[in-house]
């Protein structure tokens, strides 16, 4: 079989090497528009019993990213100088780019043919060459966009604004999530650790404490020190 997967994200990823351990004969294209190292975000949370499905579908790649993982039992939130702690959840994160660079050795391994700095054209035009198509290529995707008639997709955009950040305070502890009351009203944001060094830090807020604090005409860096302003106390 000849299956093209339109996308090189960890989806796309895991799926041609799902396909390559299942028949070694199929021939699997992976088509990527950025570079094998670009990635957007920071870390990837995954589930205690997403790691042991992933350990069944194929041990090999499981060990090599629980390898670079941190983990974390707990969820805690802070609201009103209070800090409230829910044990038991078994999560762990481990930095996008790093899963990126583990599912593409594996894939090379298998036999996977990489295509990196390719457009992906329509999803019809390779169902020409190709047995079958995955459409893999993310929340904007323009396969579902092509096929909307066949997908339905039911898209309903809510009004919160948020941003994705990193730091190097530590939150290896517990999964964490900070609210803090302004006189502009609440922001708050959800923060845990992916590497020895980095955590993800996302920042988010109702569309009126955005038009309050202006966030629409900041810079970028007028946004970040506004955030760790708000959450000096945390970093």
């Amino acid at each position: 079989m000849r299956v093209a997967c339109l996308g090189g994200g960890p989806a796309g990823l895991y799926f041609a090497i799902s396909m390559k351990l299942r028949d070694p004969g199929h021939e699997v294209v992976v088509i990527e528009r950025n570079k094998p190292d670009d990635t957007f975000g920071w870390g990837v949370v995954l589930s205690d019993e997403t790691l042991t499905n992933l350990a069944q579908n194929d041990a090999k790649s499981a060990e090599a990213i629980r390898a670079h993982f941190s983990y974390w039992d707990d969820v805690a939130v802070l609201y009103r100088g209070e800090k409230t702690v829910s044990t038991g959840h078994g999560f762990c994160g481990i930095g996008r780019k790093q899963l990126l660079i583990l599912l593409q050795q594996r894939a090379r391994e298998l036999g996977v043919d990489l295509r990196f700095e390719t457009e992906a054209q329509s999803a019809a035009h390779y169902a020409k060459e190709f047995d079958l198509v995955v459409a893999s290529d993310g929340l904007n995707s323009k396969t579902r966009t092509e096929f909307a008639d066949k997908f339905q997709p039911d898209i309903d955009t809510r009004k919160c604004k948020f941003v994705w950040l990193g730091t190097h305070q530590k939150f290896d502890d517990a999964f964490t999530f900070i609210f803090e009351e302004t006189d502009k009203g609440w922001v708050w944001a959800h923060a845990y650790q992916f590497d020895d060094k980095t955590a993800t830090f996302i920042v988010e807020c109702s569309q009126a404490t955005w038009d309050a604090y202006g966030f629409g005409d900041m810079t970028k860096e007028e946004s970040i020190a506004t955030c760790e302003e708000i959450f000096k106390d945390h970093l």
